[in-house]
């Protein structure tokens, strides 16, 4: 019985050598992809404005701003739970953002530790 061969296969490592060229594209693109995702800044609110929080494409959070009618001496725990609200949406974005670009990258492709 003789073995049969996919349509299409040359047989010579052509494919190999394009899934190899593909996936170094692919590694290129996101190296590019993840140094804008860090360049850039996400902000998020909570109290309806009342803080404030910006963090950049690190994860690191670049600024805090309040506005003075937020801070009671008498109610820190609002102005905690403000804060710890616009953080987390603030981080919430930058994955939410990085997620979607690499995607684009990936083509949905799911690649484990590289994001």
């Amino acid at each position: 019985m003789k073995a049969r061969l996919p349509q299409g296969y040359s047989g010579k490592g052509n494919d190999m050598n394009s899934m190899i060229r593909q996936a170094q594209k692919m590694q290129e693109e996101m190296t590019r992809v993840q140094g804008e995702l860090e360049q850039r800044e996400f902000t998020a609110t909570s109290g309806g404005g009342a803080v404030e929080v910006v963090i950049t494409g690190k994860k690191q959070m670049k600024s805090i701003t309040l506005k003075p009618e937020v801070v009671d001496p008498e109610d820190i725990e609002m102005l905690q739970d403000l804060i710890l609200a616009a953080v987390n949406e603030a981080f919430s974005k930058a994955e939410e953002t990085t997620a979607a670009e690499m995607e684009k990258v990936t083509g949905g492709l799911n690649i484990p530790g590289l994001f």
